[in-house]
């Protein structure tokens, strides 16, 4: 008894509180099992765990037997340290013991398997459970979702539902945990009918009005990509915390609705039901920072500031994000070099926004001083590192850093290090090196790594290889006009129009319509979007008089429209127009006429900048003296001066 009792060995490599004795001594009665449960018990609640491990395994020292109650707290320290040795071994004396099938118990050891990993111990002592109760039932779902078994999870669900239906009428298993706990589960495998059965079942439980259950239930449509009915759970939602108005706002957020992520935030201030959160301002950052929200991203910042939360890392590296992609390099700096504490994300962050404004020399700085901080670079790093390449033309950087993730970081390279490669050699120019890369990959090449190539036989004209790429395209990702468009541009370049129109009425027959080109404005906190040839916006006629004022002192300096851009073999003087009138150019005018001198003006397209608008900004920015930043589908373009950031090189 004595032997079977003892310590295991690996309990004792941490040494206990030190002020364990003077607790045994004052509160023990050494003599009395219940008083050792009481201690066991205590120790266990108040999260020493290791301490009451300790006290459980010196019963045997004073010739005590544990008994029914001496294991469920003991079990449970087990499972708080992920201790599957001891947690066995008490599992053991139980058995022994003949405690096995006390419901707590069990109950208690199922939940350590879970902890431990040990699903297949946790199962087979889940099945010999003679009365499985909802703790039981719950803590088998969750240990399948937490080790990524979401289909056993829900296999599971509904062998649930059957041993229910088998009970007497009201004997219900299924409460508010084992709902949120299998919409996770139907969240992680993204299936619509599931979600829709399982919520149909929850509303007839009644559960729907459960804030936990709302909660999951809206991040589960959310991942299915239904956000009108995750909208719908959150209006319906009879009571809502904080972890609701966070969840609604990061679905819109995260699925591009930056817009309605902010209205909700809106809502939210407007409530005063629920106080907002680091969570929640984190998350506003990131729709401040797709949105380009510049002057709405800096309240949030001055919130965050007065919060004391700008040294949170998961909020600092937001705030690095946001200022990065509303053109602000330096004001992220700033952030950066204020955060006392960064995590791989901050530093990722801070090297990924001088990547996407085409200062790679920068962004290798910041890889270089995080590498000397002892932070070891990761997969998302990498790619960061060959974007910056890539923007900034570092061809053999781009080389170096490339190979040497994997030879001395031994991170074998992903097609997003492919594509960032393909894309670098391809805006050099090296399209066949570029495609040699492609023929050597080790996995399969996917439609972003052949839409670098396309893109980049559109940059220099070469419509062979543009032509491979296309049909690569077409096979991998047949519903995106975008690589149509792509191609048919190669063409028109060709000046072979029966081409261009064979593109297009590919297109046509297809049911495909090209995505409109737009920008966005943001001026007092409000944001104004741009159409090519729109004259929906209030100023529309003041727009368009600007513009030809600005078109005359253009021509002055010795601006000359490229046509070649147009897709339509229709006459120069209509080819002008067509160009003219293009969002982006609408967009700048806007902002030079409602900003005073000196002003920065903010620009964001949804595609990349045609050819013609950026040698057109280029010369506006000179001629009124003004910084125009311009953010693109692919990288921010900064112009001053008669010059753009790029050098010409995007």
């Amino acid at each position: 008894m004595r032997r079977f009792f003892s310590t295991p060995t690996n309990l004792l490599s941490r040494p206990p509180n030190p002020n364990l004795s003077i607790f045994f001594n004052k509160y023990i009665d050494k003599t009395q099992i219940y008083s050792w449960n009481s201690a066991i018990a205590d120790l266990a609640r108040s999260g020493n765990s290791l301490e009451a491990l300790i006290t459980f395994f010196s019963l045997g020292k004073f010739s005590l037997k544990p008994n029914f109650s001496s294991f469920p707290c003991a079990i449970k320290s087990c499972a708080d340290l992920s201790a599957l040795k001891p947690g066995k071994q008490i599992h053991l004396q139980a058995l022994i013991l003949g405690f096995e099938s006390d419901v707590f118990i069990s109950s208690a050891l199922l939940d350590m398997y879970v902890e431990c990993g040990e699903l297949d111990d946790a199962r087979k002592l889940f099945d010999e459970i003679p009365h499985r109760n909802v703790v039981s039932w719950t803590s088998m779902i969750k240990g399948y979702v937490q080790n990524d078994k979401n289909h056993q999870a829900l296999l599971l669900f509904k062998k649930l539902l059957i041993d229910e239906s088998e009970r007497d009428v009201g004997d219900f298993l299924v409460d508010n945990v084992a709902a949120v706990t299998v919409l996770s589960a139907c969240s992680r495998v993204s299936e619509m009918r599931m979600t829709r059965g399982v919520h149909g079942f929850l509303v007839k439980r009644g559960f729907e009005g459960d804030v936990g259950v709302g909660n999951t239930l809206m991040d589960a449509y959310a991942k299915c990509r239904d956000l009108s009915i995750a909208r719908k759970v959150f209006d319906e939602m009879p009571e809502r915390d904080v972890v609701s108005w966070n969840s609604m706002i990061a679905v819109y957020a995260q699925d591009g609705h930056s817009a309605e992520a902010l209205k909700v935030f809106s809502q939210m201030l407007g409530g005063r039901d629920v106080d907002y959160n680091a969570v929640t301002l984190s998350t506003v950052l990131l729709a401040c920072a797709h949105l380009g929200a510049l002057q709405l991203g800096k309240c949030i910042h001055d919130q965050v500031i007065r919060m004391g939360l700008e040294e949170n890392v998961f909020v600092g590296t937001s705030v690095i994000d946001m200022y990065c992609k509303c053109g602000r390099v330096e004001m992220a700096r700033g952030a950066f070099d204020r955060m006392k504490e960064k995590n791989i994300k901050s530093w990722t962050a801070m090297v990924a926004g001088y990547g996407m404004h085409g200062r790679g020399k920068e962004a290798l700085e910041v890889f270089y001083k995080m590498q000397a901080e002892g932070v070891k670079p990761n997969y998302i790093t990498f790619v960061s590192v060959l974007a910056s390449c890539s923007h900034a033309g570092l061809v053999e950087e781009g080389w170096h850093w490339f190979n040497t993730m994997r030879e001395e970081f031994k991170i074998d390279p992903g097609v997003e290090h492919y594509a960032c490669m393909v894309d670098l050699l391809g805006r050099a120019g090296c399209l066949n090196e570029a495609y040699d890369l492609i023929k050597r990959m080790k996995i399969r090449p996917d439609f972003v790594v052949w839409g670098a190539l396309l893109a980049a036989c559109r940059i220099h004209k070469n419509v062979e290889l543009g032509e491979i790429s296309a049909r690569k395209l077409f096979a991998l990702d047949p519903k995106n006009c975008g690589y149509y468009v792509l191609l048919s541009n190669i063409y028109a370049d060709a000046r072979r129009w029966d081409d261009v129109e064979r593109m297009r009425v590919l297109m046509k027959n297809r049911g495909l319509v090209k995505a409109p080109g737009y920008s966005l404005v943001e001026l007092k906190s409000k944001i104004h979007v741009f159409l090519v040839g729109d004259r929906k916006h209030p100023q529309h006629e003041e727009i368009y008089q600007y513009l030809e004022t600005l078109y005359v002192k253009m021509k002055d300096a010795g601006y000359v429209p490229d046509t070649r851009l147009v897709l339509h073999d229709v006459d120069q003087e209509e080819k002008e127009t067509i160009l003219r009138v293009h969002s982006e150019k609408l967009a700048v005018a806007f902002g030079i006429i409602n900003t005073v001198p000196g002003t920065t003006i903010h620009v964001i397209k949804n595609l990349r900048v045609c050819g013609d608008c950026h040698t057109a900004i280029k010369l506006i920015a000179k001629i009124v003296d003004r910084e125009i930043v311009v953010r693109d589908s692919n990288r921010f373009h900064h112009f001053k001066g008669g010059f753009c950031s790029c050098g010409d090189y995007w």
